[in-house]
């Protein structure tokens, strides 16, 4: 079944907001939203799915591509959905793009606070409404990203703590920020580097990785052999992750009508990833090192950390 609440483009550009139900199945629903340009983006386009079989949703996965990509049709990918469907979660495809300016290698949507970010927390709001789930519109986010996506991924972080439960940079370029606010390192966080990705690429965010793990953030970085710039593995590795985090995190049953409050995660009770020896330990027995370590939340994420980091099968 399909339904389309636009009519012509004239229209659509004179309304704050517009949300369309683009399919709706005996398993699955599927909602898009659009903002009006900003003052640090040109579009702004979200696809919502979620699987019918959850009552309550418990969360999102936001979904970002690489430089101005569409990220709208991976929602629709079984991988995703197979995923969400297992811990009654939602899926946000996100369809940011920059208006054209001098330096396109710099992408201006992904700094979140000149208004990206509200753009995104405005369409939650329009598809929480549209879908029937009041509780997308503050629910909390695991995030997804590759490239810019990963880059965009690590400001919204940093920009607003309190609403995720756990997220990605994978192998991205350009940033804004360095040193995370203390909320913001307490956010666990998993950074990929493609062993022969670019090395200005692999320099950028070893550095911002460096910075922050040096005070304490919940961060790891897994460098993966023989990689360039390309998702490789870091999908199914992310997928261990969120599953983890989403049992640490998330409580079991929040007040209906209030946003889950996300559970504080102990540095202790983590594991650490030594990259020179690519070993693990228990975070409470690691010895110092003069070099950054990755602190990772389980020990089966542990693991499969070592096995990325070796090029083993996890």
């Amino acid at each position: 079944m399909s339904r389309n609440v636009r009519s012509a483009s004239a229209f659509a550009t004179a309304i704050a907001a517009t949300v369309l139900l683009v399919s709706s199945t005996a398993g699955a629903a599927t909602f898009d939203a659009v903002q009006p340009a900003g003052s640090n983006f040109d579009k702004a386009e979200f696809r919502l799915w979620y699987p019918d079989a959850a009552a309550r949703l418990r969360g999102l996965i936001l979904l970002v591509p690489g430089s101005n990509g569409d990220g709208r049709p991976q929602v629709e990918e079984p991988f995703w959905q197979e995923l969400a469907a297992r811990h009654a979660f939602g899926l946000v495809g996100v369809h940011l793009t920059d208006k054209p300016h001098e330096n396109m290698v710099i992408e201006h949507y992904v700094d979140v606070g000149q208004g990206s970010g509200n753009a995104l927390l405005a369409a939650l709001g329009d598809l929480a409404r549209e879908s029937g789930h009041p509780e997308v519109a503050s629910a909390p986010l695991l995030l997804w990203g590759m490239s810019a996506g990963g880059q965009f991924n690590y400001e919204l972080a940093l920009w607003k703590p309190e609403r995720v439960i756990g997220f990605i940079v994978n192998k991205g370029g350009i940033y804004y920020s360095a040193l995370a606010p203390e909320a913001a390192r307490r956010v666990p966080g998993l950074f990929f580097i493609g062993e022969t990705d670019l090395e200005f690429r692999n320099d950028i965010v070893a550095g911002i990785f460096a910075i922050n793990r040096r005070v304490g953030a919940l961060w790891g970085v897994v460098v993966e052999p023989g990689v360039g710039h390309e998702v490789a593995r870091s999908k199914e590795m992310a997928a261990i992750f969120f599953e983890d985090l989403i049992d640490l995190r998330l409580p079991d049953q929040p007040a209906v009508g209030a946003a889950p409050v996300l559970e504080p995660l102990d540095p202790d009770q983590g594991w650490v990833g030594d990259p020179k020896t690519r070993t693990v330990v228990r975070a409470a027995d690691a010895p110092e090192t003069r070099y950054p370590t990755a602190w990772l939340p389980t020990e089966r994420l542990a693991n499969a950390w070592k096995s990325m980091v070796s090029g083993r099968p996890f």
